[in-house]
């Protein structure tokens, strides 16, 4: 059923784009396998259309993508450091295009939400949306901030930069003193200087 799901959702986004089923086309009858430990394992076949297809399980895949469940949500919101967890082994030319792919392929969900409420009101429900995201986004990050000067302002939990630079300097400085007068206390005990 996921994989019913999954297949069926990659496909619309890729008939909404004709430009990323074009740029599939010539990996036609590849197979690339999605793997993410404990969802069963995601085979797709790219079809000649360069839309995808389930595929045999005995056909190799030309290229296998392994995602850690932990960092789904994060691959979705399209976060970079996430996407440097991901292991791919196979193809690189596929997996270029995969890659750019998954960066430059979105959802039109303004023109699913046109074909049933109409256009007028399909673009005010995604305004909408996008203005409620967007509030998220900046309420989220105030957030942050306000807890980020509380915990070094107000209560001291976490050290502001400028300080944390200012001990690094003063410990260099003693690592430093302490070293010339190491030496300074090593040429004064020195037994060949007496004569």
């Amino acid at each position: 059923m996921i994989e019913r799901s999954a297949l069926a959702a990659l496909n619309h986004l890729l008939e909404q784009q004709p430009w990323a089923a074009e740029l599939l086309r010539p990996f036609a009858g590849q197979a690339v396998e999605f793997r993410c430990p404990p969802f069963p394992d995601l085979r797709l076949r790219i079809t000649g259309n360069g839309l995808l297809d389930r595929t045999q399980a005995e056909t190799a895949s030309a290229l296998v993508v392994k995602l850690n469940p932990g960092n789904l949500p994060l691959l979705l919101a399209r976060e970079e450091a996430a996407r440097k967890n991901v292991e791919i082994e196979g193809s690189a030319d596929l997996a270029g295009a995969v890659d750019y792919l998954f960066r430059h392929l979105s959802w039109d969900f303004e023109e699913d939400l046109s074909r049933v409420f109409g256009d007028i009101v399909a673009h005010r429900l995604a305004s909408g949306g996008k203005a409620l995201a967007a509030w998220q986004r900046d309420a989220t990050l105030r957030l942050a901030e306000s807890l980020a000067e509380y915990w070094t302002e107000e209560q001291p939990l976490l050290a502001r930069p400028t300080d944390v630079e200012s001990f690094c300097r003063n410990v260099d400085t003693l690592r430093d003193d302490v070293a010339r007068l190491e030496k300074r206390i090593e040429r004064l005990s020195d037994p060949r200087r007496d004569r």
